[in-house]
């Protein structure tokens, strides 16, 4: 599962990013936000449904935390993000690109303080690549 789960993040990625830059100019941001968040909650009922069974929802719901209302709130912004950035000129082949970098690279003081995550000089030299090819992306 450890890199399957991998695979599939790659894969909705890319397929993201190009319904991103494909949606029409002239939609409303939220309009498309929301029939965007319509299609997901149907999808994930389905996904519920034939996965799951019988599943008591109540009781799901009893069991999350804050994490879960405050990603809902971070995914709007992030997509609004996206939406914003692509239809303000960006290259989807470079947009992602220095978005995910600076957002790993300003997650290693997060991992390191709020999760007890190590860091080694490997990875120092990793991230310090990363801020080089930010900085060479956009050039």
């Amino acid at each position: 599962m450890y890199y399957i789960s991998m695979i599939i993040v790659v894969l909705a990625s890319i397929l993201y990013h190009i319904c991103q830059k494909s949606i029409s100019s002239g939609a409303n941001p939220y309009v498309s936000l929301m029939i965007t968040y319509l299609v997901s909650i149907i999808s994930t009922v389905a996904a519920i449904i034939i996965l799951n069974g019988k599943i008591d929802i109540i009781e799901s719901v009893k069991n999350l935390n804050w994490a879960s209302y405050v990603l809902g709130i971070s995914i709007v912004f992030l997509e609004l993000g996206f939406l914003l950035v692509y239809r303000a000129g960006w290259n989807v082949s470079v947009a992602a690109l220095t978005a995910y970098v600076a957002v790993a690279v300003l997650l290693i003081p997060v991992g390191i303080l709020l999760f007890k995550e190590n860091i080694s000089i490997l990875k120092v030299l990793g991230i310090l690549f990363c801020v080089l090819g930010l900085i060479l992306i956009n050039k």
